[in-house]
């Protein structure tokens, strides 16, 4: 089943063949993740925010947009729009949290830990350079340098057209410039898109 392409298991999804959506996040699922990472600055954030997607995505299985086949553009629309509903949420969330006593820490493994503290330092300095952005040039910036989409799938993720794509990517690197590590060091793993692949092989 997982030689299908998206379309095709768009369609067996909606009709019944549950499995096939399996297949969709098995596929998307690290990509949307990887995104929702680098957009909120936190692993934890995005592991809830991915849950969402995709279940929104399920709903919404009948209104699937593809770019060649590709469902991952219509799948960081819905992560995108899913972040911006949930912000203001969130945030009342994190300062309550933050008036409870710390519960104790639990062990774990320093390895797993000393990793993922690395992880979200660079997310953190991430983040930092990105809120130098306007929010709409923030996300084109992340699609297309980061997670690896062209200006075309990067349009239907947005829902905007082809040449706003193209601008807001143009000021969005003049503004942060060449040399901001954050940006140019991309430490979190972000597997590479479909057509992404595509255009290393051709």
């Amino acid at each position: 089943m997982t030689w299908a392409d998206d379309g095709e298991l768009w369609r067996r999804a909606r009709q019944g063949e549950a499995e096939c959506f399996g297949v969709l996040f098995d596929r998307h699922g690290e990509a949307v993740r990887a995104f929702c990472a680098r957009r909120t600055g936190s692993s934890d954030a995005a592991d809830d925010v991915v849950s969402i997607v995709f279940l929104e995505a399920w709903r919404r299985r009948g209104e699937v947009e593809l770019v060649d086949g590709n469902a991952l553009p219509w799948l960081y629309g819905i992560a995108r729009r899913t972040m911006q509903h949930r912000w203001r949420t969130a945030l009342r969330h994190r300062r309550a949290l933050e008036r409870l006593t710390p519960a104790p820490a639990t062990p774990d493994h320093a390895d797993e830990v000393a990793g993922r503290l690395d992880d979200e330092r660079h997310l953190a300095q991430l983040r930092a350079a990105l809120e130098r952005l306007r929010p709409p040039d923030r996300d084109v910036l992340l699609l297309c340098v980061w997670q690896g989409l062209s200006y075309a799938e990067a349009a239907v993720a947005l829902g905007v057209p082809v040449g706003t794509v193209r601008s807001r990517l143009s000021r969005a690197r003049s503004r942060l410039g060449a040399g901001t590590e954050a940006l140019n060091t991309p430490h979190v793993a972000c597997p590479r898109t479909a057509s992404a692949q595509r255009r290393e092989m051709s």
